[in-house]
């Protein structure tokens, strides 16, 4: 089922999900389930796996000699959709990447979605290599968002790369894409960024799931400021308890977002990462409770693989 009906169906209650990152390659899938197992209880409608992009390594030769090579520590995020969805019966979001893809790559796992009974996606376009000072696209891969969400719209369309398929049964995938509340990192103002997520669901995006945020302000001005701009899809809040101490240097360099100084403040006086922990949860549940009172339509939550926090605060909410 789509995203944008499970909210339909939800008559304007606030749903439950989560994103969970694939395992390094080597971990069995045992681990990821080990820490799925305990949020089911909540009822997600849906769970999100991520796309790790390709990087450099560096393999020793000897003599002082270096050997280059690409790869992906964590592959598999299709396969991995496809097994959660048989093993809970729940939806499973994808996220799809501009980012080290070729547009005929990007078709073969939308082929490959389309034939698993995938009906979501989340199209984003991904962030530099470690490498690259500014995002660069895959030589034939897309630049843009706005692209690769018109790829998959064709597809929802019949229309493949190099030819139409005439089918009955054709792609019907609800697209998903991010929203940046202090706007993304690389945009010179707030308000340009919002004419790039218009540009987003003008070219087909059904809802926007948002980057992390501390300040539920931040959150709420973004929806209004989104509704003047003509978006008029469902905006979904992405909720990251923090974790860790260094989560205060961290967060606020990765994804450029500030933090509220009381956050702050009651992180600085924590002696350990167990109470930096409790900090979080206590964050997160206040930071949900006004949310699930202003009736967003799903409160969605970066789990990075662990899930013990997200429960915590999942069991005063839901």
């Amino acid at each position: 089922m789509k995203i944008t009906e499970h909210i339909k169906k939800a008559n304007g209650k606030t749903l439950f999900s989560f994103e969970i990152i694939p395992p390094k390659k080597g971990k069995r899938i045992q681990e990821l389930y080990n820490n799925i197992d305990p949020l089911m209880e909540f009822d997600p409608p849906f769970i999100d796996v991520t796309t790790s992009r390709e990087e450099y390594i560096y393999l020793d030769k000897g003599e002082g000699l270096l050997d280059r090579k690409i790869t992906r520590m964590r592959p598999g995020t299709v396969g991995i959709c496809a097994a959660i969805k048989h093993k809970y019966n729940v939806d499973t979001v994808p996220h799809v990447l501009c980012g080290g893809f070729t547009k005929e790559e990007t078709e073969y796992l939308l082929v490959d979605c389309h034939y698993l009974g995938i009906d979501n996606v989340m199209a984003l376009r991904g962030d530099a290599m470690k490498h690259q000072q500014y995002f660069e696209a895959a030589q034939g891969g897309h630049i843009y968002a706005k692209e690769l969400v018109s790829q998959i719209q064709n597809l929802n369309s019949g229309k493949y790369l190099h030819d139409v398929i005439e089918a009955d049964d054709r792609a019907d995938f609800c697209i998903g894409v991010a929203g940046y509340p202090e706007k993304h990192i690389e945009s010179p103002s707030l308000q340009t960024d919002l004419k790039r997520l218009k540009e987003k669901v003008d070219a087909g995006a059904d809802y926007v799931v948002t980057q992390m945020f501390f300040d539920n302000k931040k959150y709420f001005d973004f929806v209004d400021a989104a509704k003047k701009a003509g978006i008029n899809v469902p905006i979904i809040p992405g909720i990251k308890p923090v974790a860790v101490k260094r989560h205060l240097q961290l967060l606020p360099q990765v994804f450029k977002i500030d933090l509220p100084e009381e956050l702050i403040l009651e992180i600085e006086k924590c002696k350990n990462n167990k109470q930096v922990r409790q900090i979080g949860v206590e964050w997160s549940i206040q930071q949900s409770k006004e949310l699930l009172a202003a009736g967003v339509p799903v409160l969605h939550y970066y789990s990075m693989g662990k899930s013990d926090n997200i429960k915590a605060i999942a069991t005063e909410l839901f």
